[in-house]
């Protein structure tokens, strides 16, 4: 593509790009700070959560990657920590044998529940308390559409 057709950002464009990114970026920090405070990385508390509310606190390996949008190798990693803390454990998939499933353990249950109101704090302090609440709405159904957009139509349901 040469630079006549690149469809470049203009002023305002850029600004608000800049911003967006900013503070995505501001925004992580706060959470992991938070977090940190009790020795849990994000990465950590997002797969707990997200095993948490899958049913029966048990979730393919694979679909949780996609759900966290990181590579399997990555979320694999994680879920070893996960396992080394004694807050899950892997087991094969009783679908078919070949998957393997995350499941939450008692200790895993009783940490998301420590850990979740840090979280939400963390979030409504670094941005909810700064928007009203038909804004933050109205910003995740936009960012739900560039999820959907980044990462096809087929996968729309796993926008929350």
């Amino acid at each position: 593509m040469s630079t006549d057709e690149v469809r470049w950002l203009d002023e305002e464009e850029q600004q608000a790009w800049r911003s967006v990114l900013r503070a995505s970026h501001l925004l992580r920090v706060a959470m992991e700070n938070a977090l940190d405070e009790h020795g849990v990385s994000m990465g950590e508390y997002e797969l707990l959560s997200m095993v948490s509310e899958a049913p029966g606190a048990r979730m393919r390996m694979s679909a949780l990657a996609d759900l966290v949008v990181q590579s399997r190798s990555r979320v694999s990693h994680t879920a070893t920590r996960l396992e080394q803390r004694g807050w899950a454990r892997r087991d094969r998939s009783t679908d078919d044998g070949r998957g393997v499933v995350l499941v939450l353990t008692d200790e895993g249950r009783r940490m998301i529940a420590e850990l979740a109101p840090v979280h939400v704090e963390s979030v409504r302090t670094a941005l909810l308390d700064h928007i009203t609440r038909d804004e933050f709405l109205a910003y995740g159904r936009l960012m739900a559409r560039v999820v959907r957009a980044t990462r096809g139509q087929d996968q729309a349901s796993d926008v929350r």
